[in-house]
């Protein structure tokens, strides 16, 4: 039943129109992904530049999808779910204010942390670039300059995870369009004025992060949930937030610690091999993207309303729904990924600067 004065949460729709909804913006999305990409390669090639920002890059995407929208989101959406069903207002509103607080504070010793350390970070997820001071030296940089990214994507998540539990599903899923907006404007325009051209990349994430927060504002503020951070580290749905955030991180870190594997293998390879696995990595993330993370994100308000009501059998009929669409999409996806993975690439992407040979190595 939902709350007097209160917007109407997710649970009272059915998630075959969140996903579709969720599906929609994101596809746009991808396309803008695959816009940037292509951007990006054909300019710069896959070459030691290019994998110089991709490491650089990694870092922030690597502690977004691990904590942000990874631990902290499945940690965070139950939780403030089951207060926006059971709690008042003003408890579900403290729980927010105290959430952004706390969250704004870590965030910002994290981005610190990141911009003072690292070249040693360069060495974590790059050790093959040791001996090579053109990759180090621009990767050393461009960390620098995207660390904050953490900061600003982070709370944009946390937003992000406030609007799909009320069922607002389209703001936070076209909002990655900024970003692939912010890098192929970075690319095609503040590039030729750099003299380093690459390093305007690593700007236009860092100025993305903020644009992107910015975006989701105005949609709180409708439905009267712009949080007032404070810190509350004893606030007991923050230690369980944090407590649920264990669990959560180490079933989000499997693919993450598989990415960052690939990438240290890659940088002792020969020079360009980090963006060959990238951009096939890519193209594998657009039907995960489109479908599997649309999914993800809206059984998991749906399901967290089903455990507050103790809701079983519509839980378990969500859970099924969701896993027979999962088969029902993931297996033609991946059949034919496998089977047309060069001729993709050599019809999107195989211009200037991206080779055939660049082509070929990141069908393989």
């Amino acid at each position: 039943m939902v709350k007097q004065n209160q917007p109407q949460s997710v649970a009272s729709r059915h998630p075959l129109h969140s996903t579709t909804v969720f599906s929609v913006m994101t596809f746009i999305s991808r396309v803008f992904g695959y816009l940037r990409d292509s951007v990006i390669m054909i300019v710069f090639g896959a070459g030691a530049v290019t994998d110089a920002f991709l490491v650089a890059f990694r870092l922030p995407n690597f502690l977004r999808r691990l904590f942000a929208e990874g631990a902290f989101i499945q940690a965070f959406v139950p939780v403030f779910s089951e207060y926006e069903k059971t709690r008042s207002a003003e408890a579900m509103h403290e729980l927010l204010d105290c959430t952004a607080g706390t969250l704004a504070l870590a965030l910002f010793f994290v981005s610190l942390a990141g911009i003072l350390l690292a070249p040693v970070l360069v060495l974590i997820f790059a050790p093959g670039f040791m001996g090579d001071p053109l990759r180090t030296g621009l990767s050393t940089e461009m960390i620098r300059i995207t660390a904050p990214y953490i900061f600003f994507i982070s709370l944009t998540a946390m937003a992000g995870g406030v609007l799909n539990v009320f069922g607002r599903f389209g703001v936070p899923a076209f909002t990655p369009v900024l970003l692939n907006l912010a890098l192929i404007a970075a690319a095609l325009w503040l590039a030729p004025r750099m003299d380093e051209p690459i390093t305007a990349l690593a700007w236009g994430v860092l100025i993305a992060g903020v644009v992107q927060l910015l975006f989701q504002l105005p949609s709180l503020m409708r439905l009267g949930l712009i949080p007032r951070p404070r810190l509350c580290f004893r606030h007991q749905a923050v230690r369980r937030i944090v407590r649920l955030m264990g669990p959560a991180a180490l079933s989000a870190s499997v693919m993450q610690v598989n990415l960052l594997v690939d990438t240290i293998i890659a940088s002792f390879l020969v020079a360009g091999s980090i963006s060959w696995l990238y951009i096939s990595d890519r193209f594998i993330e657009l039907p995960v993207g489109l479908f599997g993370i649309a999914l993800a994100t809206v059984l998991l308000p749906r399901l967290s309303a089903c455990c507050s009501s103790r809701n079983d059998r519509g839980w378990r009929s969500t859970l099924a729904w969701g896993l027979g669409m999962e088969w029902l999409i993931g297996l033609p996806c991946a059949v034919g990924l496998f089977v047309l993975s060069e001729p993709i690439l050599i019809s999107l992407i195989n211009y200037r600067a991206f080779t055939a040979v660049d082509a070929r190595m990141a069908a393989l």
